[in-house]
């Protein structure tokens, strides 16, 4: 049931959302160098690598780390402020949904390098579950909160998944998304 809601849901949203899809391309592509879409590595379901997508929000030569390990203001581009802080350049994970790599809600994925976090979510099973777009410890503090909280937000989503904790994490979403609520870079 989960995995038809997220292709049907994801489906009807790259159908809304390609004027969105369409606007942002052109505004990287005319604004700096490089792709529109960057792929990066991350750890899926049972750890298992994949190419997460995302809309292309810092320069090319930004280093492949968590942007809290960097200063992240000397790489993100003038689009890329706007982009990240609505969330925009999130967008092209839907791709990811359909693909089945993701899902519409469940632990956001770490980056491939995070070890300490990756060691964290495997102890306590949040691996087993497949990454989200969004989910609890995005919407209950994103960037405001340490790993070791996100790990336990997490944890609890795991062990508690219900259609209706969904439907209240893709609720907060859409409200964080609008208020930029958690969203430091």
């Amino acid at each position: 049931m989960k995995r038809l809601f997220d292709f049907t849901s994801s489906l009807f949203a790259i159908l809304i959302a390609s004027p969105f899809l369409i606007v942002t391309s052109i505004i990287i592509k005319l604004e700096s160098k490089g792709p529109i879409v960057f792929k990066q590595k991350r750890p899926g379901i049972n750890n298992k690598i994949f190419n997460i997508y995302k809309f292309r929000s810092m320069k090319v030569e930004t280093p492949d780390v968590a942007t809290d390990k960097i200063d992240a203001n000397m790489y993100i581009t003038k689009s890329g402020r706007f982009i990240r802080k609505t969330s925009i350049d999130e967008l092209p994970q839907l791709f990811n949904i359909i693909k089945g790599d993701m899902s519409v809600v469940g632990p956001r994925p770490a980056l491939y390098n995070q070890y300490d976090l990756i060691a964290k979510r495997t102890n306590e099973n949040v691996h087993t579950a497949k990454p989200g777009l969004t989910g609890l410890a995005q919407v209950m503090g994103r960037d405001d909160i340490t790993d070791d909280q996100k790990v336990q937000y997490d944890k609890y989503y795991v062990e508690n998944q219900t259609f209706i904790l969904d439907m209240f994490i893709i609720y907060k979403t859409i409200r964080n998304t609008i208020t930029s609520e958690g969203v430091k870079h």
